[in-house]
């Protein structure tokens, strides 16, 4: 989730974070639509690079403090992160949770104005309303508007804000490994990240790079001295994605579930009533009142499974008999066939003897006699 008032370079960040194009010509970016209130628009996009698929969805909140009364413009944001909570839990209460589809927030930028005078009571107050519900991470938009010195000096100005209100951003964590340690100690001396977002490419001392022309020089997007947004791609990415997630589930994710269930409504009133019972007990009620419906689901089950056992065995024995009395059809046909190709054959062998005593009877009508040949040639001598 990306959440920042408008014009602070969320949509730029976000493509040049996946080296994409979220946004087109028929779909702008949130700060080119003019929104009246705060709405939560999802994308999803899916992005392959050498062989490794990811989904990513990013939620938009274009309206984000750009109204003159901005009271309560967090509570579209909390909706949706309760929404997604609350679909997640009823998907792992159904019989089948082979396939539970995972769209909770896992993390929330935050983009920070950089003004250079700290935090405003915006931030604050969404920030404290936000802070058990999802992993923040507050980012200094469009960094290269100041310079390295201001840049730090804010840095520890909002630090000291986020310390003083007790708010609890995401925790890099600790590890057993001592150069993992080190990195994650890294990464939070550079909270809050300073970023600069950019899809231009430029030609620099024989170099491309993506960044920013000014005539002072070029912002280096992906330059670890010019900002932190290579800091950023690698933790989201490739460093703490899945301890980003298992905070999520482990943490956010749980405190939610454990409110739900201990609510207790009154069906007698129609009306919610403060919980009567511990909520151990309530869940130990309806842990029970679980187990006795999937004891019944598991009958039922049963009952159907063996109803379509056995309708299974029957067309297995229909299909049996009909195999069968095709095969004796098949078997009476081919022996009528056969008793037929018999009878031909001998009928065939009857004209072939009969044509064979014919034929001998006319060469023994052609051979001349021998008696009369001889007479023949006497009557000639004389």
């Amino acid at each position: 989730m990306v959440v920042g008032e408008s014009g602070q370079g969320k949509s730029t960040l976000i493509n040049s974070l996946f080296l994409t194009d979220l946004y087109s010509s028929e779909y702008p970016g949130p700060s080119m639509r003019i929104k009246k209130t705060v709405k939560v628009e999802t994308t999803r996009v899916l992005i392959k690079e050498n062989g490794v698929t990811l989904n990513l969805t990013v939620v938009d909140t274009p309206g984000f403090g750009d109204a003159v009364d901005n009271s309560d413009c967090w509570q579209p944001l909390i909706g949706h992160i309760e929404t997604k909570f609350e679909d997640y839990l009823n998907a792992e209460s159904r019989v089948d949770r082979t396939r539970v589809a995972d769209n909770r927030v896992h993390c929330c930028l935050y983009f920070i104005a950089p003004s250079g005078h700290g935090l405003k009571p915006l931030d604050i107050e969404f920030m404290k309303r936000l802070h058990d519900k999802v992993n923040i991470l507050p980012l200094i938009a469009k960094a290269d508007t100041m310079t390295p010195e201001e840049c730090k000096r804010f840095k520890k100005q909002i630090l000291k804000e986020i310390q003083e209100h007790k708010i609890k951003l995401y925790e890099f964590p600790e590890c057993e490994d001592e150069e993992e340690n080190r990195l994650n100690r890294k990464l939070k001396e550079r909270v809050p990240f300073a970023v600069v977002g950019s899809n231009t490419v430029l030609e620099i001392n024989g170099r491309r790079v993506r960044g920013r022309q000014y005539p002072w020089g070029v912002a280096e997007v992906e330059n670890i001295d010019h900002c932190d947004f290579t800091v950023l791609r690698d933790m989201l990415i490739r460093t703490h994605m899945q301890d980003l997630k298992d905070v999520t589930n482990n943490v956010h994710y749980e405190n939610y579930r454990s409110k739900k269930l201990s609510m207790v409504t009154s069906t007698s009133t129609g009306g919610p009533k403060p919980p009567t019972k511990s909520p151990l007990q309530q869940m130990e009620e309806e842990k029970t009142e679980h187990v006795l419906k999937m004891k019944k689901m598991e009958k039922e089950m049963e009952d159907v499974f063996k109803m379509k056992v056995q309708e299974k065995k029957q067309k297995l024995k229909d299909s049996e008999a009909d195999l069968g009395r095709r095969h004796e059809t098949m078997k009476k046909k081919l022996e009528s066939e056969y008793h037929d190709l018999d009878e031909r054959q001998r009928e065939y062998e009857k004209e072939k003897a009969d044509f064979e005593a014919h034929q001998a009877a006319l060469l023994e009508d052609r051979k001349p006699d021998k008696n009369t040949d001889k007479k023949k040639k006497a009557k000639t001598l004389f």
